[in-house]
């Protein structure tokens, strides 16, 4: 059976999922109209469902679009907001044709007075009950026709609605640099609930995406409804919810409240992915529902394991040196470290934050002999090379800066503000990208660069572009500048592996990770942190994409001591990485951590490519026979999840009915002292 199909006499559209359906319909004045989101349904039963087909009232609820707009009586939040050259605003849609191919739906739209087209795009696949959402804008007019340009003041990607006595609960996270992701669950007020980023990345402060339910869901049961927003500038989600009874609405794309721009004739606008998710079986399954959708539709080498990486900022701030590289280097290598990344300070004048940045040549006092002897030790060694960069920053005190002052964001009349000491170059001109590629490309290529760590630490400010006759199209632009210099040297280098990073978690999105292969996702390595942090970025991104180290006693950031095997076990959860300062490290240390990467490479099939549950106090993964559990906390029976038949652990040879796993849970045994914590393997019987 197609995934999309189409009842003409009622002109409904129904998606099918393996597990959903979701049913629009274009109404009597033309515009498309919601029907229905959730369980399945046949063509027959969309088709006989009731839509909202307009209000007659002042006082009416005015959801159930599926892209709301001004004009008439509309009072709720406008997916899309336009202004035309004579001052009208508004827009009233002429239905002009449909495209259906498999699993993708295209209604075309325009405007019944002005050269204005949409078309919103639907798609959805076999393996995943995600639904897909984008539209385009394109200018019908011509230069030649004396036509003017149209005024763009909003632009979301979709517009979802979910039934009313559904939409009672928010879920969402907040957080800040060194605390991202925290999971937050609120009643939804009769009201617009805004969440935001107007810093040019999707932000530590929250994460593009939403999910509702009706306030009676967890882990495991009840019905879920989540969106996630795949854009890593600036972004604007509102839901609202309507006093008046109508449907609960979310309605979410790229930019924020204040920015304008024009649609030129005959240009046409692309937005980002607007995803949408229904589950009937908890924040659980949900949350496992996107790992597989980002997995499958999202991440270019979903089935790649990531490798444990040692990383040398915390060890050695900006004091790199190829000797104390070296020596970091054997240690990691020693503990069966697989990529040794240099971080921050192998390049330019780069001995602080206060230059260097955007001079991206080895520096000539620290590595006289360029990178190449480095590179080929840690090679030697048997690991592979990367390095941190943050192209997309310079600081006034560099050559780049010196040369191309007029490259940064800036206005007129105003200071160029400095955040960490450092200007954001404007990766909306195409001189900038060009640039940015060119030593990229010669980075990677001279050495054959195995891994980048891409930064980005500070948020834009002045953003203009004087002399630009539209300027406030950087705040997009700037976004896809950086897109497609990542897509130009992923397909230049394909054994290039990049992770994402800004700040740490300031740009953990869908948009990121379809031209990266992991997300840095805090700079706070302190495993207690990190525990909420990790649960916060679960809820919609997987367990493989997580970058985790384990890193020194006390921790840098919050001066917390613990246990190096509880440090270990929590950044296990994840991607392992290494962060802390082995110089250091004694040799019990060292010997426990070699066990500890051993018994990590053992699991990883298991941690990065199973499905994720999250317990009380731990998380379970699962793929085929494999089940692995890592626990902290405190000493009791953990009931696990998912499980059938007869399970065997791999570590004391006992015998565990799923059914008492489920029920009775798994004696966890945690060894006594501070914060204990276990890892247990199980394989069915």
């Amino acid at each position: 059976m197609s995934q999309v199909s189409f009842d003409e006499p009622s002109r409904t559209f129904l998606l099918t999922t393996p597990a959903s359906s979701y049913a629009l319909r274009i109404g009597a004045d033309d515009s498309p109209r919601h029907v229905h989101w959730g369980a399945p349904l046949t063509l027959g039963q969309a088709a006989a469902l009731p839509t909202h087909d307009g209000v007659t009232s002042s006082f009416a609820s005015t959801g159930g679009e599926e892209l709301a707009v001004e004009g008439g009586a509309r009072f709720g939040v406008p997916s899309l907001l336009v202004r035309y050259a004579d001052g009208s605003r508004g827009i009233e849609w002429v239905h002009e044709a449909h495209e259906i191919d498999g699993g993708r739906l295209d209604l075309m739209l325009r405007d019944r007075h002005y050269p204005l087209g949409c078309t919103l795009h639907y798609a959805v696949h076999p393996d995943s009950d995600v639904v897909e959402r984008s539209l385009t804008l394109h200018h019908l007019g011509t230069d030649d026709e004396g036509d003017e340009p149209v005024e763009i003041l909003r632009c979301d990607a979709a517009s979802w609605s979910v039934p009313a006595a559904s939409g009672v609960r928010l879920s969402h996270t907040v957080g800040e640099w060194s605390g991202e992701t925290k999971l937050r669950r609120t009643e939804a007020p009769c009201a617009e609930t805004v969440f935001t980023s107007r810093r040019g990345v999707s932000g530590h402060f929250g994460n593009p995406w939403v999910m509702v339910d009706a306030g009676d869901a967890d882990e495991g049961h009840g019905e879920v409804w989540s969106m996630v927003l795949a854009w890593s500038g600036s972004w604007r989600i509102t839901a609202q919810r309507d006093h008046t009874g109508g449907p609960f609405t979310v309605t979410g794309g790229a930019g924020h409240d204040g920015l304008a721009w024009r649609l030129q004739p005959g240009e046409i606008h692309r937005t980002p992915v607007f995803a949408g998710q229904f589950s009937r079986d908890g924040f659980g399954a949900a949350s496992r529902g996107w790992h597989r959708y980002v997995a499958g539709h999202v991440l270019a080498l979903p089935d790649e394991p990531r490798p444990v990486v040692y990383n040398s900022w915390e060890a050695t701030g900006w004091d790199v040196t190829p000797q104390g590289q070296r020596a970091l280097a054997q240690r990691a290598a020693e503990l069966g470290v697989e990529l040794f990344v240099v971080d921050d300070g192998w390049f330019g004048q780069r001995t602080s934050d206060r230059a260097g940045l955007g001079d991206w040549h080895p520096n000539p006092e620290r590595f006289p002999h360029g990178l190449g002897p480095l590179v080929e030790e840690v090679r030697g060694l048997g690991m592979r090379f990367g390095l941190w960069v943050e192209p997309e920053m310079t600081n006034p005190d560099s050559d780049l800066y010196r040369e191309h002052p007029d490259w940064v964001l800036h206005m007129p009349h105003r200071r160029r503000t400095e955040l960490r000491n450092q200007l954001v170059l404007n990766f909306a001109r195409p001189e900038v990208t060009e640039w940015a590629f060119t030593w990229l490309d010669r980075l990677v290529s001279e050495h054959a660069i195995d891994f980048l760590k891409w930064d980005m630490n500070r948020a834009l400010t002045e953003a203009g572009w004087p002399g630009h006759p539209d300027g406030e199209r950087l705040w997009t632009d700037h976004t896809r500048g950086v897109y497609g210099v990542l897509d130009r040297l992923r397909r230049a280098h394909p054994g290039l592996r990049i992770e994402g990073c800004a700040g740490g978690g300031g740009r953990a999105d869908l948009g990121m990770l379809a031209r990266t292969d992991q997300i840095w996702i805090s700079d706070n390595t302190d495993a207690d942190d990190r525990i909420a942090i990790q649960h916060g970025y679960s809820q919609v991104y997987p367990a493989r994409t997580m970058s985790a180290w384990a890193t020194d006693s006390p921790n840098p950031h919050t001066r917390r001591s613990t246990p190096l095997r509880y440090r270990f076990h929590v950044a296990m959860a994840g991607a392992l990485g290494i962060g802390g300062d082995l110089s250091r490290w004694t040799a019990p240390e060292l010997a426990e951590a070699r066990e500890l990467v051993a018994l990590y490479k053992e699991i990883r099939p298991v941690v990065q490519f199973g499905e994720q549950y999250r317990l009380d106090d731990a998380v379970q993964y699962r793929a085929g026979e494999k089940v692995v559990v890592i626990a902290w906390g405190r000493d009791r029976a953990l009931r696990l999840a998912d499980l059938h038949g007869v399970y065997v652990d791999d570590g004391t040879g006992e015998e565990h009915y799923a059914a008492t796993l489920l029920t009775h849970g798994l004696p966890l045994r945690l060894p006594a002292g501070d914060r204990p914590s276990t890892v247990v393997r199980l394989t069915r019987r």
